[in-house]
């Protein structure tokens, strides 16, 4: 695949000052509003190249955003990552190891490997466990319209809806096949549990507009349970489109391709071919077939697609 041109508008800075927050776990922020209320989680840089988090989780320090009610945790997860950041390969630090939002399984968190996204994970572990609600920001390699991605349980769907842009869904009727993402994390991957978990994709990794969408979608969430007040100004939402995962191919060999480029929401008739992958095919699952993140480089034994079906 040609190598897309990439646009720096916004990069990764020093963060050192937030290293020392004030729980037991470096770059963890907590604040108690001393009035009953729920615990909220905002999550940044699960992948360190995706900066627009930063920008959000900085945003709430550096303007002293504090909970009406409740209690607001920031987090700036894989710091290792961000720090690692190379302007001349910019999406290398995604991850130093493993993908840190594949791991948060007990098989992983309680097994034997080790690895800077391990380590990390661990440490967070009780930071996660302890929100009853998380929003986890993340950003794309393409660029491409933002979106939701959530476990298909109702209550993530109903405060989606309800907190609006972005106004496209992915939705997982079976959360991810391919590891355990931090929403998925315990309690909030489970259809009996509570509390709402949602990653929000803002947009491509580098651009303003999504950290703009960041810090906006991180206002409303907070709104939505009432930590802040909501913005009178804020625009309105646009009407849904809700998408249902359908399979998410991993790349098995080097030769692998799309028919065509993509940068997400294309949508194929059903059958018709979307990738080749040396021997093997990845086809349109239905028709209106609609793709999200298709790799931007070929890793083998990573995602290539997430194949989806409009609901």
């Amino acid at each position: 695949m040609t190598e897309p041109q990439t646009s720096f508008e916004v990069l990764p800075r020093d963060i050192a000052a937030y290293r020392e927050g004030n729980t037991c776990v470096d770059y963890v922020h907590r604040f108690e509003s001393g009035r009953p209320g729920p615990h909220v989680l905002v999550n940044a840089l699960t992948h360190g190249n995706e900066v627009c988090g930063m920008v959000a989780a900085t945003h709430l320090l550096d303007n002293e955003v504090r909970p009406k009610i409740g209690t607001l945790t920031v987090s700036f997860a894989n710091v290792a990552a961000y720090e690692s950041f190379d302007r001349e390969n910019p999406f290398a630090s995604r991850q130093l190891v493993h993908n840190l939002n594949r791991i948060w399984s007990p098989e992983w968190l309680d097994g034997t490997q080790d690895s800077p996204e391990l380590r990390r994970a661990r440490e967070l572990r009780p930071v996660v466990a302890a929100a009853d609600h998380i929003l986890d920001i993340h950003s794309t390699a393409q660029v491409v319209a933002p979106f939701w991605v959530y476990p298909g349980f109702a209550r993530n769907a109903a405060a989606a809806l309800a907190i609006g842009a972005p106004d496209i869904h992915l939705v997982m009727p079976k959360g991810l096949n391919t590891g355990t993402p931090l929403i998925q994390h315990g309690r909030h991957g489970s259809e009996e549990g509570e509390g709402v978990a949602l990653v929000a994709e803002c947009g491509q990794h580098f651009l303003q507009s999504s950290a703009d969408m960041a810090i906006e979608v991180t206002m409303r969430f907070l709104a939505y349970f009432g930590l802040v007040d909501r913005d009178a100004s804020a625009r309105a939402a646009s009407p849904p489109r809700r998408f249902e995962l359908l399979a998410t191919p991993l790349i098995k060999t080097e030769s692998f391709g799309f028919v065509r480029p993509l940068a997400g929401l294309e949508t194929f008739a059903k059958g018709e071919l979307i990738a080749t992958d040396g021997p093997h095919e990845i086809r349109a699952l239905c028709d209106d077939c609609t793709v999200f993140m298709p790799a931007r480089t070929p890793i083998v034994g990573r995602e290539a697609v997430y194949l989806t079906r409009p609901l």
